[in-house]
């Protein structure tokens, strides 16, 4: 039986490992931490516990049909629905609000944005088209062989999604009003790009909140981890917590061990689950030439609060919208400084989990794009700016917001350098032309070694959590591929 270790204990490794497992193959995961997740964790305190990391679910049936490719039952997690979608609240207090269902958000246009229903009705036909297109061809195949993939016929795929322009130059195309410009091309930032250079292939995801809805995990997203440690255990996967991979010994173009507490270990294969462009520094091959130089995703600063109350007449995602979306943007990727008038998303569960606080309170999770990068001094900045954003949050209805407040923890880009984020982006490395599809890392990202192995975020298909799940599943398929029915891993 191969012996595959997995280096990180991230959705990416664990969906890895446990598909991998269900293969047949002899599995340890290998986590740096106490605890498995990685991005996906809670922040626990005082008898309160709000998710650290990702909140809203994209995509859920592609979600629930991976986890159960997994072997894990959809009775073990709960996804709750969420309609309306959220509420986007512009600086003139003009709200819009998202609808899974398109009648009424074609309603909802017809009062807010006066003559851009129609516009609205042939942007989410061409985006079905585009999705139709774009799944099977971006989501669920790989491009192994970089330069041998990027044949006319993947160029006349991304030219049909409208790679080659970006998303707010696309939605320029659809919608005449400004705010509602806005309004879709905001999705962006899920995955940490610009909406004024991401590729319009990115529009998706706006797209497929309304085709596919948008949903939230009963416990919080986090609560996953619990759902995967135990499928973990029952696969047969050995778990190594507090244990990081120190370094991978090869010989010729093949890992033959790994090192973890000092003690050697053989492998078969190696599955690397860190931050990718960070991940290279284990590889210690004498000669080994510079890995290539990766632009982050943008960072966040994040806001954790305990309250003393629910704010009930609020809607658990809701977005507000700084007087400039363009300088904003300009200000995080460009010249890379602290947003004057930042743009910011709310989330508060607790309007429909009570299990996230004591009886009567709840929690409440701000998040600020800001830039990634070591530019910004946060130890001296992130008391006043998280002030700033406060104070818009108490004008914009969380009235005696500093009164409830219990406890609030402050978490910056910074942070999440420290924790092995990759320029303390928030996202993986950016969603750029030059960084998506034939241009991301794949799972196998060295051809020159040939049992290496890498998943997350910066690895193709993207980030996301389903997205990084499918990411898994294209790892897993590809091994199985290559060890156990012998044929060579190729670009289907």
């Amino acid at each position: 039986m191969k012996k595959i270790a997995v280096a990180g204990g991230g959705i990416g490794g664990m969906m890895s490992a446990l598909m991998l497992a269900r293969k047949g193959f002899q599995v340890t995961l290998y986590e740096k931490e106490e605890l498995l997740g990685g991005r996906l964790a809670f922040i626990n305190h005082e008898g309160y516990k709000v998710d650290k990391g990702p909140t809203i679910v994209l995509l859920p049936e592609m979600l629930k049909e991976l986890m159960h490719e997994a072997g894990i039952d959809p009775n073990e997690y709960e996804l709750i629905r969420c309609d309306p979608l959220y509420d986007i609240h512009f600086s003139d207090g003009q709200i819009y609000t998202k609808y899974a269902s398109i009648e009424e958000q074609i309603e909802e246009i017809d009062r807010i944005f006066p003559g851009e229903s129609e516009n609205f009705k042939r942007f989410m036909n061409d985006m079905d088209k585009r999705f139709h297109l774009g799944k099977p061809r971006f989501l669920e195949q790989s491009f192994l062989k970089r330069w041998g993939s990027v044949n006319p016929s993947t160029v006349n795929a991304l030219r049909k999604l409208n790679a080659f322009r970006s998303v707010k130059k696309q939605l320029d195309s659809y919608f005449d009003n400004e705010q509602m410009k806005i309004a879709y091309a905001l999705q962006t930032l899920y995955i940490g790009g610009n909406p004024y250079t991401t590729p319009a292939i990115y529009s998706l995801v706006s797209f497929s909140e309304h085709k596919h809805g948008i949903y939230y995990v009963k416990g919080g997203y986090a609560s996953l981890i619990d759902v995967f440690e135990r499928a973990l255990k029952r696969s047969g996967v050995e778990i190594k917590t507090n244990t990081p991979v120190q370094k991978l010994n090869q010989t010729s173009n093949v890992i033959t061990s790994i090192v973890v507490n000092n003690e050697e270990k053989k492998v078969d294969a190696v599955v690397m689950n860190g931050d990718f462009p960070l991940t290279e520094k284990l590889i210690s091959t004498p000669g080994k030439k510079a890995g290539r130089t990766y632009q982050p995703s943008s960072g966040c600063m994040l806001i954790y609060m305990g309250l003393n109350g629910v704010y009930e007449d609020k809607k658990i995602h809701q977005f507000y919208m700084g007087k400039d979306f363009s300088k904003n943007m300009q200000e995080i990727f460009k010249s890379r400084t602290i947003p004057s008038d930042p743009s910011y998303y709310v989330f508060h569960p607790s309007i429909v989990d009570e299990t996230l606080a004591p009886e009567g309170k709840s929690v409440l999770y701000i998040l600020i794009p800001v830039p990634s990068g070591e530019e910004i001094d946060w130890e001296k900045e992130k008391t006043a700016f998280a002030d700033r954003v406060i104070y818009s949050m108490v004008q914009n209805g969380f009235e005696d917001l500093r009164e409830k407040m219990q406890w609030k923890i402050i978490r910056t880009p910074k942070e999440a350098m420290q924790e092995g984020l990759y320029g303390g982006g928030s996202f993986g490395i950016s969603p750029s032309l030059f960084q998506s599809g034939p241009f991301r890392p794949q799972f196998q990202p060295y051809g020159e070694i040939d049992n290496l192995f890498a998943v997350g975020a910066s690895i193709h298909p993207g980030g996301g959590i389903p997205i990084v799940m499918q990411g898994a599943k294209l790892l897993a398929d590809g091994i199985e591929r290559k060890y156990l029915t012998r044929d060579v891993i190729h670009n289907e």
